[in-house]
């Protein structure tokens, strides 16, 4: 049997496709809730700060340079046959050689805008 391990930090909703782009929250059932990975910590792009970058705004920014898995953040794990991983878009698209990664796709926003789930999963393509 096919297993989705949700490596990302919150617990993904997947909701019917004809569910609207914004509902009440509690007012669709989802079809399915794919949990948070207990066995691996979340995928994180690697990142290092390079400094702070001396712009005219009225907030701070720095350099941040991001890239494969940084040793603060823990690797993806190996892939396994019959196991897809649920990652953010941005750990998806860094992965460039993975072909077992998935990411949220087709948002569902609750009434006030924040994204409380999805309508289907993606596989990314880097083109």
């Amino acid at each position: 049997m096919t297993e989705i391990v949700n490596l990302t930090p919150h617990p993904v909703r997947v909701f019917p496709e004809d569910t609207p782009d914004r509902i009440e929250p509690g007012s669709v059932t989802p079809l399915r809730v794919v949990p948070t990975s207990t066995a691996h910590q979340p995928a994180r792009l690697g990142q290092h700060v390079l400094g702070p970058e001396h712009l005219d705004l009225d907030v701070p920014v720095e350099r941040v340079a991001y890239g494969a898995a940084h040793h603060d953040f823990p690797p993806l794990p190996p892939p396994l046959p019959g196991t897809y991983y649920l990652v953010s878009l941005v750990v998806g698209l860094a992965a460039t050689s993975r072909e077992d990664l998935l990411v949220c796709h087709d948002t569902v926003r609750d009434l006030n805008g924040c994204i409380i789930g999805v309508r289907k999963l993606a596989r990314p393509h880097r083109g």
